[in-house]
């Protein structure tokens, strides 16, 4: 369990009547504390037009950093700081959150890697009244974003899973930037289980199913090369949380957000099940394909002709009994979408054999063909549900 440390607050940074809470949870960043806190403080103190806390939320740092943030805290007026005995973003969050006396809660990385510019237009519709959580997003085309190309596809790639596999309709779940009304939030995270970096990802897909409405910013966001963010652990830890909440969706026969937006084809209980037949039956097939193409063929050049002639078959499959579109109306449109995700596919496949020694078996060939697909087939699977048979775009 948890014990908290809390260095006496000082007195708000202006008499102004709305407050707005700002956590910037940290673990060992000695090195840029200080000075994110400083320019933080400066930038709220001269452009901010609501008062304002800053509240330093240390999670079990072993290095000074909560030396750093007393020192802060006595400092400058309107930071306090909190002392956490257990790691964990989430539980740093819900701690603060859950006390907080704030009209807005909010929390920013302290890298400060997003421009604090949008901090404002982040606060405003909330304040306002016409949205119950903001969320930074470095997704939209409006946004500017510096990083490099494996936080790019890592990004992208988690954000597609919860838009196909949960019916997410944020774009950005995992942006260190967001803020929500705090009687909303104090309301939903009772509910919220994970106390990780599954936490912001747990809050908004259930802040989705009741309805609440959330506001997104497109930021200016530059990756900050020193992060302490480990990228695989994180990403394992958010696909955990992703399996145990389609786990519970599941279990509840339906989408997270809400029955109606699955559509024609049933819900996930039911489609995943039959979309796993049709795959088995397209597997033998592509594998009986590529083994007789392989006679006359190199591995590349049979494995597009072999799944070029599978996607067809698995689309047309898919399209009838996996998402319960019998029409034909559309069937040519889907029949293209569903090349591309066939390009997804061959590009996985393709780069799994281009990995491969010119002295590899023939056997280490066919299993490593047959793991590529593995992982095609889940993307292919999010690609089917969330864009190309996707119920709202049926509607029109």
């Amino acid at each position: 369990m948890s014990t908290t440390t809390v260095f006496p607050p000082p007195a708000e940074a202006s008499n102004r009547t709305r407050l707005v809470e700002i956590v910037v949870p940290v673990h060992n960043e000695r090195r840029v504390l200080a000075d994110s806190i400083r320019r933080l403080h400066a930038h709220l103190s001269r452009d901010f037009p609501y008062g304002f806390r800053v509240t330093i939320a240390d999670n079990a740092s072993t290095d000074d950093t909560w030396a750093i943030a007393e020192d802060l805290a006595r400092e400058l007026p309107g930071v306090r700081a909190i002392h956490l005995s257990e790691k964990g973003r989430g539980r740093a969050l819900r701690r603060v959150w859950t006390l907080s006396d704030a009209d807005v809660v909010s929390y920013m990385d302290v890298d400060l890697s997003t421009d604090l510019d949008a901090f404002l237009p982040l606060i405003a519709p909330l304040m306002s009244g016409h949205s119950d959580l903001a969320i930074g997003t470095r997704l939209s085309a409006a946004a500017n974003v510096v990083r490099g190309p494996k936080r790019e596809l890592v990004s992208r790639a988690y954000n597609l899973l919860l838009r196909a596999v949960l019916g997410a309709r944020f774009s950005d779940a995992q942006c260190g930037f967001k803020a929500a009304r705090t009687e909303v939030v104090q309301a939903l995270l009772p509910a919220v289980e994970d106390e990780g970096w599954f936490f912001d990802t747990e809050l908004l897909l259930l802040a989705e199913r009741h309805g609440l409405r959330i506001h997104e910013v497109p930021v200016d966001w530059v990756d900050d090369p020193d992060s302490r963010v480990d990228i695989v652990r994180t990403a394992l830890d958010d696909l955990r949380g992703l399996a145990r909440v389609a786990r519970v969706t599941l279990s509840d026969g339906g989408d997270l957000v809400t029955a109606r937006r699955t559509g024609p084809g049933g819900g996930m209980a039911r489609q995943i099940p039959v979309f796993v037949v049709v795959g088995l039956v397209s597997t033998l097939a592509y594998l009986v394909l590529y083994s007789g193409f392989r006679l006359a063929l190199p591995s590349v050049a049979a494995n597009f002709l072999a799944l070029l002639v599978t996607a067809v078959a698995n689309t047309a499959a898919n399209r009838r009994f996996t998402f319960g579109v019998r029409a034909r109306a559309g069937m040519v449109r889907h029949q293209l979408e569903g090349l591309i995700a066939f390009a997804v596919g061959l590009a996985v496949t393709t780069a799994a054999l281009a990995s491969l020694p010119a002295t590899a078996s023939r056997l280490v060939e066919l299993v490593t063909v047959i793991g590529a697909n593995l992982v095609a087939t889940v993307v292919r699977f999010a690609l089917l549900r969330g864009w190309v048979f996707h119920p709202n775009r049926r509607v029109r």
